[in-house]
């Protein structure tokens, strides 16, 4: 059950590009150095590669279409094509995932997932059916991250995920890894998205989410996490933040969002909601201590920036800093119920329209203890669009490659990244990324 519906309603109603794991049976070997396995010309098939691959062993892709649900199995393997573009994935409206990884250490490069019903590529610890589908909750069994414990380690960069039916690339259950120079469009539940990990360690940074129903999600993904100079725009909403009670690991705390384009996520050429969401910039609904900072908000035309509570979590010590905006209806709106009214909030910087009038002054930094003005629960909000079945959203256009990715040696393992110091972040030009977006081409 996609989280992505209850966190909406709650908000409704209240660098270079510039733009312990099962092993396959190549592991059962006598130890020997990495190799570079070919498709077609060393296997017919991706997931045969994947079964002759060892640890720290590279399957590259030529060009071509790949009818098949990829699965790696095999801890520290990279999967990459040769051409971003012209490497494709294609679940052709039947099938559910793309890439599906179930071991750390591995790095997924260079390529294109599409038309799938559920998730372009999959990242997670959760293992069932041979299928690894991350499933947070089905409303009565919470996962268990004792029982499941996240993976460990993951890169996903240069991959283009288009006209997938939940995610294009999903990270659930996993930490320590990197989503970088990627794309997505078409998703119709979230372009990006990031759930259930405390602490996270992962970087979100350099991506490209626009045409679908929400650029970015987070949900129950805790600090330190850091989502850094991305584009969401032409989405539904630009990115969410939230809590929630289906899965394990509530409240959210401690994202650091920076340096980010949010503009103009009023795309009517988008997958609809089924709740009808639309018009939002960033939401954040029962997180606490997240600092949002140094990002340009643009054309939005419900709001900018909304705090809201989560049932009976409360928007907490969240930092709202030196965000530019612009043509909002709303710049920044506090939504928190009167039963989880919040606290410790604070808004800086040059802020226009506020619900209720005078936001920025009542939460001005540092914070007070007492929750802002309200309770308030509703804000007027334009009519969503129809939108488009997730399968008819024009693919993209071509993304920039992965530099020398047919002959560049494969990392041994996927690294862990780096911390951020958000005040370090430049706020983004209008024109972030834009030679990756259809909107700028």
């Amino acid at each position: 059950m996609p989280r992505l519906t209850i966190l909406l309603i709650l908000l409704a109603v209240a660098s270079a590009s510039g733009c312990g794991a099962q092993s396959g049976r190549g592991s059962d070997s006598a130890p020997r150095a990495p190799v570079v396995i070919r498709v077609p010309a060393d296997a017919p098939t991706i997931n045969a590669a994947l079964e002759r691959a060892a640890p720290h062993d590279m399957v590259l892709l030529s060009p071509g279409v790949y009818r098949e649900t990829v699965r790696i199995r095999t801890a520290h393997v990279t999967l990459r094509g040769t051409d971003r573009n012209r490497v494709a994935i294609d679940g052709e409206g039947k099938r559910g995932n793309g890439v599906v990884v179930t071991a750390p250490g591995v790095s997924v490069e260079n390529l294109t997932v599409r038309s799938h019903l559920q998730n372009g590529v999959l990242v997670t610890g959760l293992k069932n059916e041979g299928e690894g589908i991350g499933r947070g909750s089905d409303g009565y069994h919470r996962l268990d991250p004792a029982a499941n414990p996240p993976l460990n380690g993951f890169r996903v960069r240069y991959v283009t995920a288009a006209d997938n039916g939940l995610y294009g690339i999903y990270a659930f259950n996993a930490r320590r890894g990197t989503i970088e120079h990627s794309y997505a469009s078409g998703s119709a539940d979230s372009g990006i998205y990031v759930g259930q990990c405390r602490p996270c360690e992962i970087l979100v940074r350099g991506n490209t989410a626009e045409r679908n129903a929400v650029g970015y999600e987070n949900t129950n993904a805790s600090g330190p996490l850091w989502i850094v100079g991305n584009r969401f725009t032409g989405n539904r909403v630009g990115m969410t933040v939230g809590s929630d009670y289906l899965e394990a690991l509530t409240p959210q705390s401690g994202a650091t969002i920076a340096g980010n384009l949010v503009a103009d996520n009023t795309a009517a050429d988008t997958p609809e909601q089924a709740d009808g969401g639309y018009g939002i910039g960033i939401g954040i609904a029962g997180g606490r201590d997240n600092t949002v900072t140094h990002n340009r908000i643009t054309g939005h035309p419900r709001a900018a920036l909304i705090l809201s509570s989560a049932e009976d979590l409360a928007p907490v010590g969240n930092r709202l800093t030196d965000n530019a905006f612009a043509d909002n209806a709303l710049d920044a709106a506090y939504l928190a119920s009167a039963h989880a009214p919040g606290s410790g909030n604070c808004l800086t910087g040059e802020i226009g329209p506020t619900l209720p009038a005078g936001l920025a002054a009542s939460m001005a930094c540092p914070a007070s203890p007492a929750p802002a003005p309200g309770p308030l629960t509703r804000i007027d909000s334009p009519d969503a669009p129809a939108g488009l079945p997730f399968l008819d959203v024009p693919f993209p256009p071509d993304q920039p490659e992965l530099p020398r990715a047919a002959t560049a040696p494969a990392v041994p393992t996927a690294p862990a990244p780096q911390p951020v110091d958000a005040a370090s972040v430049p706020l983004p030009e209008a024109t972030l990324l834009d030679a990756c977006s259809r909107d700028r081409r």
